[in-house]
């Protein structure tokens, strides 16, 4: 089944799918990657996103078998949580949780949305970490599991800006974990809803 037949897909959106596969052009990316992408280009009006994201092995599949589970889902801003809350509500009702909404205050020399993520870490160590705005909570988060065995089901890394941005990535890469990024400086809130939108529906009509 086409995994954008789905009735939770208004017809405005299936005819922007259609526009895109016809401008897509050639690409190397398989069905479920091409899905994912495709939502994002949806999301950006951007198609060097096809080019830019990445997919370690198995990431697609944990995040689908994640979100099926009802794991928690960790955003690391309040724009991302409320960019895929309709999709979870619809589908499999995970928990949702913005980490910088758990801290009032930052640790010392620390960001709140770094704080919040190493918080929602000592919680929900093996959630879904979102992570479309805030570099250093890829950071703190790809620090602190480094040495762990317990890890997250999947790390969504595609923070957005100049500062911080492609080092944080480059250490994700480097990190054993399942994981979908966006090379680069690009990236931010909608990709990364974009991106959880896109597994929730392929999760939902698996």
């Amino acid at each position: 089944m086409n995994p954008y037949s789905s009735s939770l897909n208004h017809p405005i959106l299936k005819k922007s799918f259609e526009i895109i596969d016809q401008e897509m052009g050639d690409h190397n990316l398989n069905s479920l990657e091409y899905a994912i992408a495709r939502r994002v280009i949806h999301a950006t009006a951007d198609f060097e996103f096809a080019n830019l994201l990445r997919f370690s092995p198995d990431a697609i599949k944990n995040g689908m078998d994640g979100l099926g589970s009802q794991i928690p889902i960790v955003t690391d801003v309040t724009m991302v949580k409320q960019g895929i809350t309709t999709l979870v509500n619809k589908t499999f009702n995970n928990p949702l949780i913005s980490a910088i909404e758990q801290v009032s205050d930052a640790l010392p020399g620390k960001t709140r949305t770094e704080t919040g993520i190493l918080k929602c870490f000592e919680q929900y160590p093996e959630a879904i970490y979102v992570i479309g705005n805030a570099p250093t909570a890829l950071l703190a988060l790809c620090q602190k599991i480094a040495d762990l065995t317990i890890k997250p089901s999947l790390i969504i890394g595609v923070p957005v800006g100049f500062v911080s941005v492609v080092e944080s990535k480059k250490i994700l890469a480097k990190t054993n974990v399942s994981q979908i990024r966006v090379e680069g400086r690009k990236g931010g809130s909608p990709v990364a809803s974009a991106i959880i939108n896109a597994l929730l529906i392929l999760a939902y009509e698996k």
